[in-house]
């Protein structure tokens, strides 16, 4: 058996050393160039599914981000986002890369953000984006009174309003700090989000003018099993697996109703109520901003609700921050103006 010459092993040992350390300085290298706005570009293009989209988003040129995907690409050796039908589709390895760039714009934002925590959020020159996800179930007028107070007392700032919906995960949202706010109400809201209380609120039914139970008087007529066996339109859950507060409550009662509308346009069902025997339980706030425009009616609801409260929710990422902390309170503030409404008598 012929023997190994140890120069010569010694020799292959330092051009296998010798070729590590290149491969590591050219790892390290190309680590280096990596700065942290191409983190951001990398967690809004997979957020967004779209270069055109992200480049709104980021207040960009669509070819800058274009640019920036292909040099992205170059770095992770995959693709990140492919064509899917009409659109784009995030690759499993760039679905992984979400939550660490996540993470990591996050950990900046404490990091650098310091400075503006001491010196405050200054409304008339922040230029900042605003990002709040919001029902439109508290009353037609709050969303755009809101977006009137904001840009009245922060008259540069942007804001985006985003629906709930059940496919939007906000928890996760808040989490990833892709959104500010989250608006809404829930029976039990999650334990690990900040939250403010904004308005609690009667649960009542609206009807059509003409609606037998209006023609009734009501009174003695209203009862649980002529209310359940109504017909009922309802909005569509907020989120996945949910039934929504009213059914919720329903339930927990040993109750069913007949739900023969979901609508994901909450704002549209008083007029499907107006021409129809729809029954629409909710909010008193909501139903009295219609009483005056449409021929429906607010009778009382035979069924022992809580009062329905609402919320803003936060996440600890946000929890310190001077701007967010400004938004919380602007919410707060048109939330007890529209509280401060007069309440329209119940039919009865």
């Amino acid at each position: 058996m012929a023997k190994l010459n140890p120069g010569v092993a010694r020799s292959q040992y330092t051009q296998d050393y010798i070729k590590y350390g290149l491969d590591r300085m050219a790892l390290r290298t190309e680590f280096d160039k990596i700065e942290l706005h191409l983190i951001r570009v990398l967690h809004t293009l997979i957020t967004e599914r779209s270069v055109s989209r992200a480049a709104l988003r980021l207040q960009s040129s669509q070819p800058a981000v274009s640019a920036q995907l292909k040099r992205l690409r170059e770095l992770t050796g995959d693709p990140l986002l492919v064509r899917a039908g009409n659109g784009m589709t995030p690759t499993a390895f760039a679905q992984q890369m979400l939550a660490p760039a996540a993470n990591l714009l996050n950990e900046a934002d404490r990091l650098f953000s310091q400075r503006t925590r001491r010196s405050g959020f200054d409304p008339q020159t922040s230029t900042t984006t605003f990002r709040i996800a919001a029902s439109d179930f508290i009353d037609p007028g709050f969303l755009p009174q809101l977006v009137l107070t904001l840009k009245q007392r922060a008259p540069q700032v942007k804001i985006e309003l985003l629906t709930l919906s059940s496919h939007f995960d906000y928890r996760r949202s808040l989490a990833q700090g892709e959104v500010d706010l989250v608006i809404g109400n829930w029976l039990t809201p999650p334990e690990e989000l900040h939250l403010g209380r904004l308005v609690s609120d009667e649960v009542v039914c609206m009807v059509a003018e003409d609606h037998p139970i209006v023609r009734a008087g009501v009174g003695r007529a209203w009862t649980v099993e002529r209310y359940l066996a109504c017909e009922h339109v309802a909005p569509t859950p907020n989120y996945e697996g949910a039934r929504g507060v009213i059914d919720d409550h329903l339930v927990k009662q040993g109750l069913l109703r007949d739900i023969a509308v979901r609508s994901a346009h909450f704002a549209l069902i008083p007029s499907m109520v107006a021409g129809s025997l729809l029954v629409l339980t909710t909010g008193r706030l909501f139903c009295q901003r219609y009483v005056d425009v449409l021929p429906v009616r607010i009778v009382r609801c035979p069924v022992a609700f809580p009062p329905l409260a609402y919320y803003q929710l936060w996440h600890d990422l946000t929890h310190e921050s001077a701007s967010v902390r400004w938004l919380r309170e602007c919410v707060r503030d048109v939330a007890r103006q529209v509280a401060q409404r007069p309440r329209l008598n119940l039919v009865s």
